[in-house]
């Protein structure tokens, strides 16, 4: 897929989720003044963080699909990143503020029975969340797009505060009205844990932090070249979507320059036919005669 298919691919889910948020969020806020329920109040709350959080990503996909120039010889696609990492403090403030407000409303102890309402839009909410989730994350794990698969798993977290909400609002009909204070706790505590996650993947992102299976599998596609003998100093690093490598390649003293080149363009090719997603990659030829000294 070219930069602009991803591009127009990208922004087809944001917008689907900016919308479908968007009216979540004004319902859920609407109706939880209007019908007295703290939880569902603190859920619009969430949901419109999904709204900021959505627009992040818009604006990172658009500066993302610019190509690499001087000052950014190896593209803007690390800008992903930064919006995952923006993405994982506003959920981590959206729910300390969620936990200040619901506290405030159990020490006042000013709790009235919500409104059945409360619990319609938090069912609808549910299934809308969830069906957000796998339909933003299926796209952002298919296009490699970690500021989607961050937005995804917001849709996620507002999926399980909008069960916490309900569960409230059920209590609170029941008779017991601290139910619906506390369940807007239970949702901040959501919301805290995954912008915890979000953050700390997109710093381990930002820190080019790899999987090992990374390494064995790009170790595996450069060992089936019948000439490489050895594979020396292999170091990936994420950029955005893409992945750069660079690594040495053992070869024969007696293969010639132009030998060594072809083999190393054979191997390049071979990664990238195993791996799409890595961008670029920087091969050093390495004399078998050099690699023996550099072993001892």
């Amino acid at each position: 897929m070219n930069p602009e298919e991803r591009y127009q691919s990208c922004k087809k889910v944001t917008l689907v989720t900016l919308i479908v948020n968007l009216l979540l969020s004004v319902a859920k806020v609407a109706i939880g003044i209007l019908f007295f329920s703290q939880a569902i109040i603190a859920d619009g709350i969430h949901s419109i963080s999904d709204v900021i959080s959505t627009l992040a990503v818009w604006v990172a996909i658009r500066i993302s699909r610019q190509p690499a120039d001087n000052e950014h010889p190896y593209g803007h696609g690390t800008v992903e990143t930064i919006a995952a990492k923006f993405i994982g403090i506003i959920l981590f403030l959206t729910g300390l503020i969620i936990i200040k407000e619901s506290i405030m409303t159990i020490l006042k102890g000013n709790i009235r029975e919500p409104g059945i309402l409360n619990f319609w839009i938090a069912f609808i909410s549910i299934l809308a969340k969830e069906w957000m989730y796998r339909y933003t994350y299926q796209q952002g794990k298919s296009l490699n797009n970690k500021a989607l698969m961050a937005d995804a798993y917001h849709h996620r977290s507002d999926a399980l505060s909008s069960i916490a909400a309900l569960i409230g609002v059920v209590g609170a009909k029941s008779g017991y009205l601290i139910a619906d204070p506390i369940a807007g706790l239970i949702v901040a505590l959501f919301i805290i844990h995954m912008g915890y996650e979000i953050f700390m993947e997109a710093i381990d992102d930002l820190m080019n932090k790899v999987d090992d299976e990374l390494y064995q599998q790009i170790r595996e596609v450069v060992s089936t070249q019948a000439e490489v003998i050895a594979i020396r100093d292999l170091r990936v690093r994420n950029h955005g979507p893409d992945l750069f490598v660079d690594l040495r390649i053992v070869i024969n003293d007696e293969l010639s320059v132009v030998e060594g080149h072809s083999i190393s363009r054979e191997v390049e090719s071979r990664i990238k036919r195993e791996l799409d997603i890595v961008e670029e990659i920087l091969i050093h030829i390495d004399p078998l005669s050099v690699h023996k000294k550099l072993s001892l």
